[in-house]
């Protein structure tokens, strides 16, 4: 934990990330590593504790193994395992929790197929692990109470009467974002299911429920529980349709169990079902991201992974105009290209809670893309801008993901002996490979978030592209 005190020795941030949930500590640590001095304040003493958002999807996988953190989630989570569905105490049947045991194992183009389970205090604990470990930083305990912004920055409010100064603000804050409602920015949504619900992370007495399943308890009039093993720990999560917070008393209610069997409660939180968005996600210098942009059911494991790729969309954005001088009017982009992506997310989500659409695909988040979006040029081959670029194996033993990692734009030629043009190499990598139908033939700029920026079957537009993000290092 880090006094806020000491942080602010070392000069004002270039941004300011209010809270350090999923979101906030990406969007740090994506920062953090392009040389941008971002601080986290958080108003709670300690990282979340709870398993909250415990899926991991496709995508999102990816976006963590650029970080530097994938080795490190694949160590500590798994493939969920098989629903197991009991009635008056007995096993009747089986299904499919997240919807992607048939898919195989990894693929050239798709090094993660499946999604994983990990508890969210345990995704924060290993983003926080590797912040620090960058020289980024946490200061708990602190958190605004009101923003200012003028034509050169923004200065936040804090409740021991300090002030904060940076050039950026972003709330993470969640859901109840008080940063959002300083604004006044409202959000727009509907209630997803009447019924209130709660979360917790128990323990129970040895023997009492396997740890192979994903166990799965239906109720009369549409009521359920369901009890999922924690990897990496000795816990289950509890989700069910109730307002009991007495966890045991609900265990048992719900549940062939005892109240007995619940040996500990570790957390737990009652919620209503919600899907909303913010009419903005930028207010000047104020930029929202995550729960405090977006809020979802649980269904479907989005809420999270839509958050985390907000981070990972909006920190390369800052890190051009912060350290390479681009038009600030990039950070317009964040807005354009995310609002839509969370719309589609925020209606599966609430598709799958209400029993409409079965998880699959679409839930896996690798199809997501910006096409005709406002950083979106052209197309070669088998792909066009706004699509995600696809992985692939080389010559050498690398993989393309390989080239792609790291806070730089990649320009990829596949199969062409076209000559390309001069590129300042801190900011942009230059490859050739042969011809990999994933791509086609064709010429493609790789933007730092992994999607296709420009593509052409020659250069013809590519240097005013390249323009629009600077290009230069700071300070040269």
């Amino acid at each position: 934990m880090t006094a806020l005190n000491s942080v602010k020795e070392r000069g004002a941030p270039d941004v300011l990330v209010v809270g350090a949930g999923p979101t906030g500590l990406t969007l740090a640590l994506d920062l953090t590593r392009r040389g941008v001095h971002a601080l986290v304040v958080e108003r709670a003493d300690t990282l979340f504790p709870g398993s909250r958002g415990k899926g991991l999807q496709p995508r999102t996988l990816e976006v963590l193994d650029d970080l530097g953190v994938g080795g490190a989630v694949r160590t500590a989570s798994a493939t969920a395992p098989l629903g197991q569905i009991w009635q008056n105490g007995e096993p009747v049947g089986e299904h499919d929790m997240l919807g992607d045991r048939h898919v195989g194992g990894p693929t050239d183009t798709e090094p993660h197929p499946r999604a994983r389970l990990l508890p969210q205090w345990r995704t924060q604990q290993i983003l926080f692990e590797r912040l620090t470990a960058l020289g980024g930083r946490v200061a708990f305990g602190s958190a605004p109470t009101g923003v200012r912004q003028d034509a050169a920055g923004v200065t936040a409010d804090l409740a021991d009467g300090s002030t904060l100064r940076a050039a950026y603000l972003v709330a993470a804050d969640g859901g109840r974002s008080t940063v959002r409602k300083d604004l006044g920015i409202d959000m727009t949504g509907e209630s997803v299911d009447p019924a209130p619900m709660v979360v917790a992370d128990v323990r129970l007495r040895s023997g009492a429920l396997d740890r192979d399943h994903w166990h799965l308890f239906p109720g009369a009039d549409g009521g359920f529980a369901a009890l999922c093993p924690l990897p990496g720990t000795e816990d289950y999560q509890f989700v069910a349709r109730t307002d009991d917070l007495d966890i045991p008393a609900a265990i048992a209610a719900l549940t062939h169990l005892g109240a007995r069997d619940v040996t500990e409660v570790r957390w737990a939180s009652g919620f209503r079902p919600r899907a909303a968005r913010a009419d903005r996600f930028r207010a000047g210098r104020v930029l929202l991201a995550g729960d405090a942009a977006h809020v979802h059911s649980p269904a479907g494991g989005q809420g999270l992974n839509t958050s985390v790729q907000d981070a990972y969309n909006l920190g390369w954005k800052l890190g051009q105009v912060l350290r390479h001088g681009a038009d600030p009017a990039l950070l317009d982009t964040y807005e354009q290209e995310r609002q839509p992506v969370a719309d589609q997310m925020l209606g599966l989500s609430t598709r799958i809670h209400r029993g409409e659409e079965q998880r699959g695909a679409a839930t896996r988040q690798l199809g997501l893309g910006y096409r005709g979006g406002p950083l979106s040029e052209g197309a070669a081959g088998a792909l066009e801008a706004g699509d995600r670029a696809p992985d692939g194996p080389l010559p050498d033993g690398r993989r393309l993901f390989d080239l792609f990692r790291g806070p730089h734009f990649t320009l990829l030629d596949v199969g062409t002996d076209a000559e390309l043009p001069p590129v300042e190499p801190e900011f942009t990598h230059v490859h050739r490979i042969g011809a990999y139908a994933p791509y086609g033939k064709g010429i493609f700029l790789i933007r730092p978030d992994g999607y296709v920026g420009w593509a052409g079957e020659d250069t013809t537009g590519l240097a005013p592209y390249l323009a629009r993000f600077g290009g230069s290092p700071a300070g040269s």
